[in-house]
């Protein structure tokens, strides 16, 4: 019997441990307070019981009758039942909060997996999308790795990355290019027909690249024919203003109906859209190849030219005179000239009357090109040779060189005798 008492004991304790501890994990949840109690309140009552039993047992042992000791030893057995059942219940409710816990903490890590994978994908659809975007954007412009130039006149551009390598072209400000390379403080680009090496310093890539290019973007017409008719209105039956030779790009100014408004030297005319190509470009680069003269032409026409193509990229400004802030066409020609102590009127109807008329086939560098409407002149360029002009064509272009025939020439006049 005391064996027997001994057993019952030390079920009862180790029911105690298991529940004990199954309620020092969970203690720090909510649920496990309660579950706590229970265990507490039930392991209690099974011991109160139990010894109450067994100690009625022991008393039956000592003199009562066989029939109180055998109604002790029941109650003992139904006491360890209540124990062991205890035990099992409250353990159960442990392990059951202990899951619920656990099934929360599963479906938390999941959902919050879940949230992480959807931001990640969001950034890189983001990144994508803007990467995309900015392909598209540098791609109208003509170039994959856009650059503009950003300087006051003109960017030099070396045949090689340092300051005494030769010059073999300039890009005026807000031109394009396409990068091809970083060397130090060098960057190497190619624009129009131009390859060489910039300074970096003056030169804007990546975002500021593309919206400046945004800025500074002009509507060219490419002429497709040989010859082209520019009209005083968009229809057939008016005057013809002048003449453009294929391949002569002209300023848009407006898109119309079978026509497109262009920009002719600040006048305004129109021509066929059957015969042009529009797009959207950037000013590009200039090449500075070493102009070749026929004979007998002069050391001071050699720096006349050299002198007026330093200021090709800078401003056309209406009425000025100025070769830095700017000048209009005639303008541009008096302030060039009155460096070589030559005087002009500031009118190229006007200058049009100085010096000696010449055929346009005589033509040497420093002689003066006129163009009309019809019979009007309206505006002058000087001939730096190799079929090339230097003028200050229009607010949009600025002083920029162009082929002698881009239109028609009305007058070619010589005022420099030697």
């Amino acid at each position: 019997m005391k064996a027997r008492l001994a057993r019952i004991a030390g079920l009862v304790l180790a029911g105690t441990l298991v529940v004990s501890t199954a309620a020092i994990d969970q203690k720090s949840k909510n649920t496990d307070a309660d579950t706590s109690a229970t265990v507490a309140s039930g392991v209690t009552s099974a011991l109160s019981g139990s010894l109450s039993d067994a100690a009625m047992g022991v008393a039956g042992v000592s003199g009562m009758d066989i029939a109180r000791t055998a109604q002790g030893q029941e109650a003992v057995e139904e006491g360890t039942e209540s124990a062991e059942a205890g035990v099992d219940a409250s353990t159960s409710s442990a392990a059951a909060g202990v899951s619920a816990e656990l099934a929360d903490a599963a479906t938390v890590a999941s959902q919050a997996q879940d949230e992480l994978t959807e931001t990640e994908s969001t950034e890189e659809q983001t990144e994508s999308t803007e990467q995309d975007a900015a392909q598209q954007a540098a791609s109208a412009y003509g170039y994959t790795n856009l650059g503009v130039a950003n300087v006051e006149g003109n960017l030099n551009v070396r045949a090689a990355a340092g300051t005494d390598a030769d010059v073999v072209g300039k890009m005026p400000n807000n031109a394009g290019c396409e990068i091809l390379g970083v060397e130090g403080e060098w960057t190497q680009i190619k624009s129009g027909s131009v390859e060489g090496y910039v300074k970096s310093e003056y030169l804007l890539t990546g975002d500021a690249a593309l919206a400046r290019a945004d800025e500074v973007k002009q509507t060219l017409a490419t002429v497709t024919t040989t010859t082209l008719y520019v009209r005083e209105q968009p229809n057939t039956d008016c005057a013809i203003v002048t003449m453009m030779p294929q391949g002569e790009e002209l300023e848009v100014l407006e898109v119309l109906d079978g026509w497109v408004k262009i920009n002719v030297d600040s006048d305004e005319g129109y021509v066929s859209s059957d015969y042009v190509e529009i797009s959207t470009e950037l000013l590009k680069a200039m090449t500075m190849t070493e102009i070749r003269y026929g004979q007998g032409v002069s050391d001071v026409r050699v720096s006349l030219v050299q002198y007026a193509t330093q200021f090709v990229g800078n401003p056309y400004v209406w009425g000025g005179t100025s070769l830095t802030r700017g000048a209009d066409c005639s303008g541009f020609v008096m302030s060039v000239f009155a460096n070589y102590g030559i005087s002009l009127p500031h009118s190229s109807g006007a200058q049009s009357n100085c010096g000696t008329k010449i055929s346009a086939s005589e033509a040497q560098p420093g002689d003066l090109f006129f163009y009309g409407n019809g019979s009007r002149i309206n505006h002058v360029a000087i001939y730096i040779g190799n079929g090339q002009v230097v003028h200050a064509s229009s607010p949009k272009s600025g002083i920029k060189i162009s082929g002698a025939y881009y239109r028609t020439p009305v007058k070619v006049v010589r005022v420099i005798n030697n």
